[in-house]
């Protein structure tokens, strides 16, 4: 038999030291350990516990018999509703499997070993994984102090000023995820005015429908001033959609043309496709959702604040909020109990937890377990 080849010098070398995206928990083991004790409580991947809009299903049963077909290539009738309801063009809409699909296809296409990629302190995870994958140089910006009015937010003040001739592409999210935070309209379009116009920038909208702040609107918006912006939205939050994983970035015809040639081909598929255009068509069940989400994330932070914990202001579907020391053991003992939160050790926030805001019985049954917890 001949020898075993050494598989991690054969690769290539940005990615031998790449660390793979952590989705969490075994979540499917899980929930055959805790079927029953009352259920598994998923409150770590912030996943919209209303589900999508009834239409969806309808749609997805009306496609099962087609199952043997490849779906569209181009997904021309999803990119058309979608140009629809952001007043623009179809060609400057780009699909992915996930939001996650074509940010990679972003740092495959538009950095390489001599570039800077410009992040916040607090970024979603991916950011770097995509950068590193193309064997760029991270550069990471300090979010704002934790005693700022806006808690490990971003300071787009200083990520302007961290820009050099070697920055390719700025990767932020507005509302962010691990934190919560958020940066408004007006401040959003007065960094992007101090950004060179051979500078991409992507903002990440995963969680834009759930924002009650009148001041933060969609930087689609923007894209008219800011030929090089990059938006990029998701089904899997909102409209209740992350198991079939589709998303979709808008920016101008001419970048999308470059992403093309390494886009997976049917990189949706069928279902996602048909799924997604219903529940784009369902305002009122979107509207439901957000209505409760705000309600419920009101009310959950007031509880764990009355509680005596800091929780992060956000305009999300989840909460991070700070335990402290015992962290660790605080998340360890909610997951023996079937309660299942995100540590974020990975992010650099080892004394805080992220929640998902769940529905109003998930939420009680949370705040029961945890206050048992802390007692």
């Amino acid at each position: 038999m001949s020898a075993v080849p050494d598989f991690k010098a054969l690769a290539n070398p940005a990615i031998r030291t790449l660390a793979a995206y952590d989705p969490g928990h075994d979540i499917p083991s899980l929930r055959r350990r805790f079927a029953d004790a009352g259920g598994l409580l998923e409150l770590g991947s912030n996943e919209n516990p209303f589900g999508p809009s009834p239409s969806v299903l309808t749609a997805i049963n009306a496609e099962l018999d087609r199952l043997h077909r490849y779906p569209d290539p181009s997904g021309k009738a999803l990119k058309q509703a979608i140009a629809q309801a952001h007043g623009t063009a179809m060609a400057q809409i780009a699909l992915g499997n996930g939001s996650h699909e074509l940010l990679m296809q972003l740092g495959q296409v538009f950095v390489g070993p001599d570039d800077e990629v410009l992040l916040s302190r607090y970024c979603f995870a991916v950011y770097p994984i995509a950068a590193k994958a193309a064997g760029a140089k991270l550069v990471f910006v300090d979010a704002f102090p934790a005693d700022h009015a806006m808690p490990l937010g971003h300071d787009l003040e200083a990520m302007a000023a961290a820009i050099t001739p070697r920055t390719k592409l700025i990767c932020l999210a507005n509302p962010n995820n691990p934190t919560g935070t958020w940066c408004d309209s007006s401040q959003l379009s007065a960094f992007l005015a101090r950004v060179p116009s051979h500078v991409l920038v992507l903002v990440d909208e995963a969680y834009i429908e759930y924002v009650s702040d009148p001041a933060l609107r969609s930087a689609v918006e923007l894209r008219t001033r800011f030929p090089n912006l990059i938006v990029a939205r998701t089904f899997s939050k909102a409209y209740g959609l992350a198991g079939l994983r589709v998303g979709y970035i808008i920016a101008e015809p001419a970048l999308l043309a470059l992403l093309e040639p390494v886009r997976e081909s049917f990189n949706v598929n069928a279902l996602a496709l048909t799924a997604a255009q219903a529940a784009l068509a369902d305002d009122a069940h979107l509207r439901s959702v957000v209505v409760q989400n705000a309600a419920e994330r009101e009310s959950l932070a007031g509880a764990l604040r009355s509680m005596g914990l800091q929780v992060l202001p956000s305009q999300t579907n989840f909460l991070l909020v700070h335990f402290g020391a015992k962290t660790s053991a605080i998340e360890q003992a909610l997951f023996e109990r079937g309660v299942i939160v995100r540590p974020m050790v990975g992010y650099g926030l080892a004394d805080y937890l992220r929640i998902t805001v769940a529905t109003h019985p998930e939420n009680q049954r949370l705040l029961a377990n945890l206050k048992a917890v802390l007692s």
